[in-house]
């Protein structure tokens, strides 16, 4: 299957200079896909001729005359720039034009104009923000990371049930395991919201595993961790807090003295290993779930690698046709029982 990504080329902390490059090594080593370059013609042409790209088939630019800034407020994105790069590059999703859609740009306002354009699915109420972070195991899935703050236990079930189908996708396991991030492993634990997606997620057929804690996540307990956006998001800030604060507390400590500095030799192999196993440019690429199409959202920062791998991940999960395998599988889903006083 030939896919097309719209990608946002003006989005983001670096704009083209990072996007062009990354697009045209991802085209240039898989050649089943097609990009569509959306941002301002009179910026993009030159830089992409500057990387003696060749325009065509796999290839094309689409001229958008405006730029959602990274602080723009949402209401501006979503209805003062309808030609804004990330509003054209979603469009085309839309249009059928392309089958996903990366932006490395503005998170509130690529969820909302996505939210807009796309509209939901059928059974999913509110989209959530899936990122993928490093386990002991290899990967777990988080969502919500900051989507929706206030969930009912009926949006949590629903992001266990796109988590999981996500992690099928992209990691072609059949039977992902799911976990609701909680203060405890026990039933009893928790607020009311949590204990009622507990029951509703054990009364469907997916590999529910019950609650699972914040150390969990990294342990690789569950896939799937489901949470609010509240949570998910604290979570998601505080692991990257932490790595950062690692990374510079292993520098320093290497650097101390002449004897530290020899250390830091005899220890490169190992060190580079853990640095490539950790860094955070392989996990970029969060997933807008529950939408009519597809869209990636790229971290603003990320390098021309990390944005690689965000388009790795939308081309994946439009092979998979992941909005079709969540509506079918919603639809399976049971309307949730009405507690009795």
């Amino acid at each position: 299957m030939a896919i097309t990504l719209a990608v946002d080329c003006m989005g983001g902390d670096h704009g083209p200079s990072v996007t062009l490059p990354a697009i045209v090594e991802f085209l240039r080593h898989d050649t089943d896909c097609a990009a569509i370059l959306v941002g301002r013609e009179e910026v993009l042409r030159p830089q992409a001729e500057a990387l003696k790209v060749e325009f065509g088939s796999r290839l094309l630019i689409r001229h958008a005359s405006e730029v959602v800034a990274m602080d723009e407020a949402v209401a501006t994105a979503l209805r003062g720039k309808k030609d804004s790069s990330m509003r054209v590059a979603v469009d085309l999703v839309k249009e059928g034009a392309a089958n996903a859609a990366v932006s490395a740009g503005n998170t509130g306002a690529l969820m909302a104009v996505s939210r807009f354009v796309l509209k939901t699915l059928p059974g999913i109420d509110r989209p959530a923000i899936c990122s993928v972070l490093p386990s002991q195991r290899g990967r777990t899935y988080v969502l919500d990371l900051g989507a929706n703050v206030d969930c009912s236990p009926e949006h949590l079930l629903q992001f266990g049930v796109m988590g999981s189908l996500l992690v099928s996708a992209l990691e072609h396991k059949e039977r992902p395991t799911v976990g609701l991030l909680n203060i405890g492993e026990e039933a009893l634990k928790g607020n009311e919201a949590v204990k009622r997606a507990a029951e509703l997620l054990r009364a469907t057929d997916l590999n529910f595993i019950g609650n699972v804690e914040g150390n969990d996540i990294f342990k690789g307990t569950a896939d799937v961790v489901v949470c609010d956006g509240f949570v998910g998001n604290v979570t998601l800030k505080a692991a990257e807090g932490l790595a950062h604060m690692i990374g510079g507390a292993l520098k320093q400590e290497f650097s101390r003295n002449l004897v530290t500095k020899l250390a830091a030799l005899v220890a490169m192999p190992v060190l580079k290993s853990f640095r490539r196993r950790f860094d955070p440019r392989r996990y970029n690429g969060a997933s807008l779930l529950g939408l009519r199409g597809i869209v990636v959202k790229s971290h603003g920062s990320a390098d021309q690698l990390a944005f690689g791998y965000a388009l790795e991940k939308a081309a994946e999960e439009a092979r998979q046709r992941l909005p079709e395998a969540i509506a079918a599988r919603m639809a399976a889903v049971p309307p949730a029982p009405t507690l009795c006083d």
